[in-house]
């Protein structure tokens, strides 16, 4: 059986939040409650395949300090833009 709509979203909700270091837990689970009600089933897709990355990775990436791989690079740039991240 396939979860419904409202599961999935308090799912992504609970793995944004619960993160293996408090900076993730912090930057995801606002980004979180900001944005994933709105979000498509595609862009849902994508932001579970970002959840299965590496905290490390992903607080890299989302700080600037490094380059995030491609498909991923519009949904990180969204992150930081959310958490005010980006730098001018």
């Amino acid at each position: 059986m396939s979860e419904t709509r409202e599961t999935r979203l308090k799912r992504l909700a609970m793995r944004s939040s619960r993160r293996g270091i408090k900076e993730m837990d912090l930057i995801l689970g606002a980004y979180g409650r900001g944005r994933l009600d709105a979000m498509t089933p595609a862009e849902l897709d994508l932001y579970e395949a970002l959840l299965d990355e590496n905290d490390q990775d992903l607080y890299a990436w989302v700080t600037g300090q490094a380059v995030p791989p491609a498909a991923l690079a519009p949904l990180i740039q969204d992150i930081a833009a959310h958490t005010d991240l980006v730098r001018p």
